[in-house]
């Protein structure tokens, strides 16, 4: 496939709109889907009532301000179906985090929303610089992770010839490549590396392939791993953004003319950016919490929802609305190692300068008495054996997160695939080994 930057004509109204056209629709929307909440959810009316706001009070966006968060808690709480906002004979399709730090986020679909979704990653493959007729192989996880359905689903709605790999298999994944000749593929960027390297352990270059497109999302990664991913694969390498409490993948997603940061579908998504301790709104272009409110959804209705991702807003480039920044973290998963802020992001930067080592990590947290410690597991790319060198790099590694991150660690390197491949998904960056509950 050709890389295809789109014409004006390619796009839809909204994608190339005025801001204040943008704005008028986001207005009408908010306005519908504060009340469509306040209506028909009770937690909605309650958290409302007890904030002292009603869906009336919102005259302009900044109004939004006003209304309460929805987190992770709030969806557990009122689990399975207490969010919902339509009869649960109108919903069509459910969909659930996997529960592993408590009850499952469950969310819900009408076939309205189901078409909305479809639309939204439509317009992101499109982005991406898919078109009608090309050929998608989806390596995400099909089932009640959103990742592989979702892509699905907007591949099918561009026109496009889908290919439901789904995660794991990686031998049958290359396999799968080599024969159908896809053009694009849609997975998590950890896993793109599994496959790069079954490419290269049978004797394959996986630049010679057919991918010329690689849309990956599910879990943060960095323009570092972009440029490894690229140079090893030859493809473009796309950002694609979402979570399933807001929608799943196809929130927002990057422009292949600009690869400059994923652009959020304001036209159905309202960003904010807050102060993720006092919860204050921030202007554009600062570093805090991404916050969003849904402006179409009807089985499930967001409203201000916090997502524990570290961003910021950018301007508008190619198209018509905001875009995100890369996320630096987690406002929920950083990890304080004597008084430290510790981000999985920032040794991932380190990891990947170092030429001798993989694009692979993991961050080991545990105790010894009353400090908590941590250790780096880093692994050798191939001809980085002797006892000398490792070691040297092993210094080198803990030099430089000493240096810019500014916390003391203990650096381990394995041999070659020395670290625990994930098969269907995400990465497992982070094993926290501390007692709970103390």
């Amino acid at each position: 496939m050709v890389q295809r930057i789109p014409e004006p004509g390619d796009l839809e109204p909204i994608e190339r709109a005025s801001r204040d056209e943008l704005q008028a629709l986001q207005l009408e929307r908010l306005k519908w889907s504060l009340q469509h909440a306040y209506e028909n959810v009770p937690h909605y009316r309650k958290a409302f009532d007890e904030a002292g706001v009603h869906p009336s009070d919102l005259k302009s966006l900044a109004d939004l301000a006003k209304f309460p968060f929805t987190d992770k808690k709030t969806l557990r709480d009122n689990y399975p179906f207490g969010m919902f906002a339509v009869p649960r004979d109108q919903v069509v399709r459910v969909h659930a985090s996997s529960g592993t730090t408590g009850r499952p986020t469950v969310v819900g679909y009408t076939q309205k929303d189901i078409d909305t979704w479809a639309d939204v990653v439509a317009r992101s493959i499109r982005a991406a610089g898919g078109r009608r007729g090309d050929m998608v192989h989806v390596a995400y996880g099909y089932g009640l992770f959103t990742g592989g359905l979702g892509a699905h689903y907007g591949a099918e709605r561009l026109g496009c010839t889908v290919v439901p790999m789904s995660g794991g298999q990686t031998e049958k994944q290359v396999q799968l490549i080599c024969d159908f000749q896809p053009s694009i593929i849609m997975v998590t960027p950890s896993y793109m590396l599994n496959i790069v390297e079954e490419f290269k352990r049978q004797g394959l270059d996986p630049a010679k392939s057919s991918l010329k497109v690689g849309i990956f999302g599910a879990e943060p990664w960095t323009n570092a791993m972009r440029a490894t991913i690229e140079e090893a694969a030859g493809i473009d390498a796309v950002d694609i953004y979402g979570l399933s409490e807001v929608m799943g993948p196809g929130v927002a997603s990057e422009c292949i003319e600009s690869k400059d940061g994923p652009v959020i579908w304001e036209d159905h998504f309202y960003p904010e950016i807050i102060d993720p301790d006092t919860g204050e709104v921030l202007p554009d272009g600062e570093e805090g919490e991404l916050v969003f409110t849904s402006l179409s959804k009807e089985a499930l209705p967001i409203i201000r929802y916090r997502t524990r991702d570290l961003t910021r807003l950018l301007p508008p480039t190619s198209r018509s609305m905001r875009r995100m920044g890369r996320i630096t973290g987690r406002s929920d998963d950083m990890l304080i190692i004597r008084g430290v802020n510790v981000f999985p992001s920032q040794i991932e930067e380190l990891v990947l300068k170092m030429p001798a080592l993989a694009p692979q990590y993991q961050l080991v947290v545990a105790r010894d008495g009353h400090l908590d410690t941590l250790e780096v597991f880093g692994e050798l790319r191939e001809g980085h054996h002797s006892a000398d060198s490792v070691e040297a790099l092993c210094k080198e590694l803990q030099h430089c997160i000493k240096t810019y991150v500014g916390v003391s660690t203990k650096v381990t390197l394995t041999p070659p695939m020395g670290i625990e491949r994930t098969l269907t998904g995400k990465a497992r960056r982070v094993v926290d080994k501390r007692p709970k509950n103390t």
